[in-house]
């Protein structure tokens, strides 16, 4: 059957996504959803919903839901693009400003979805490897058609400072789309770059503060030139109904969606601190998660002593540049504590 597959599709490897354990009593710390309550609103908008509406097709430019996003960011809503989940966002954003004899960059390690669009494209992929501490400098005469610039980074958590992307984004030729999923979490963003500069969209999501990873709801800002393009190549219905009520009161709603960021920040503070305690080393997140290396302990071995225990978290063993760290979700302040509990245990016992 190979002949009937592209020889791309055949030669490239598909996205993993976190795993999604079923058994009852795990605490599930290893996909970044927020363990929170979206806004209540959510609730009564399913409760008001007529259900003949759903034997028609959906508004295809989420007119309602781009008002309500571009009010929030300060910008008109023609800056506006709404998908199915960023990750339609970032593809649609391939297809609309790379060639095919283009590039994408991204830096490495980042979000694993990059390469993988890219290879689904079948376009060249540049990928911008970072030092040993995760910081960021671009090589002399890069260049690449589109680049991917997540901040805060995934999977190390970490921030780069806006006065270090605004000059590289200046002198970028291409489309930057700063994909800005944790920006919520963190104490600075570059949303006013979207609306400043004419390469730069900044991406967002509902999957991460406002506790919504379960109606795959993503967006961009930017350039009205570059939001339209991506508008042309869109599915014709691509974001559904129930997908965009829900979204345009959760959004309405900030109120909700900072106390349980604020929530989330307190306790990933606290557990950064007492891991520290117990012998481990974190680095400072700016995210809805922790990066963390256990000393003493290999991070696979922690890995699978936590699992025993039914402590799900992300391990990515098959790269030398994050093998000996672990990517700890923030979850409610029980769990967390369950899980340094557990933690201690594991490495006092010498596991």
């Amino acid at each position: 059957m190979s002949h009937l597959i592209r020889k791309s599709v055949q030669a490239m490897s598909g996205y993993v996504p976190g795993e999604q354990p079923k058994d009852a009593g795990i605490v599930k710390l290893n996909t970044n959803e927020n363990p929170y309550l979206p806004s209540p609103d959510v609730q009564d908008i399913l409760s008001m919903i007529d259900i003949a509406v759903l034997s028609r097709y959906p508004d295809p430019v989420c007119m309602e839901l781009r008002k309500v996003i571009a009010e929030l960011h300060g910008c008109a809503v023609e800056n506006v693009f709404v998908g199915n989940g960023s990750d339609e966002v970032l593809a649609l954003c391939i297809r609309s400003f790379v060639e095919r004899d283009g590039s994408v960059g991204y830096f490495d390690p980042s979000y694993s979805l990059y390469p993988v669009l890219a290879d689904i494209e079948d376009v060249e992929k540049r990928p911008v490897s970072l030092d040993a501490a995760y910081g960021w400098q671009m090589p002399a005469d890069y260049s690449a058609s589109l680049f991917f610039l997540t901040n805060p980074n995934a999977p190390t958590s970490l921030r780069y400072a806006k006065a270090d992307v605004e000059p590289f984004v200046d002198g970028f030729d291409g489309v930057v789309l700063i994909d800005e999923a944790y920006a919520d979490f963190a104490d600075e963003n570059c949303m006013d770059l979207a609306l400043g500069k004419n390469n730069v969209l900044v991406g967002r999501t509902l999957s991460k503060s406002y506790s919504l990873a379960g109606i795959r709801l993503g967006y961009c800002v930017g350039n009205a030139e570059l939001i339209g393009a991506m508008f042309k190549i869109k599915d014709s219905y691509n974001v559904n109904y129930l997908t965009q009520e829900i979204a345009r009161v959760a959004v309405l709603d900030q109120d909700t969606m900072k106390a349980n960021v604020s929530a989330i920040v307190e306790t990933r503070e606290m557990v950064a601190e007492k891991l520290m305690e117990l012998g481990l080393s974190v680095l400072k997140s700016q995210t809805n998660f922790l990066w963390v290396k256990p000393l003493g302990i290999k991070a696979k071995t922690l890995f699978e002593e936590l699992r025993k225990k039914k402590i799900i978290v992300r391990y990515f063993g098959n790269d030398e540049r994050t093998k000996d760290y672990l990517r700890v979700t923030v979850g409610t302040a029980p769990e967390m504590f369950k899980f340094l509990d557990a933690v201690e245990a594991i490495v006092n016992g010498g596991a």
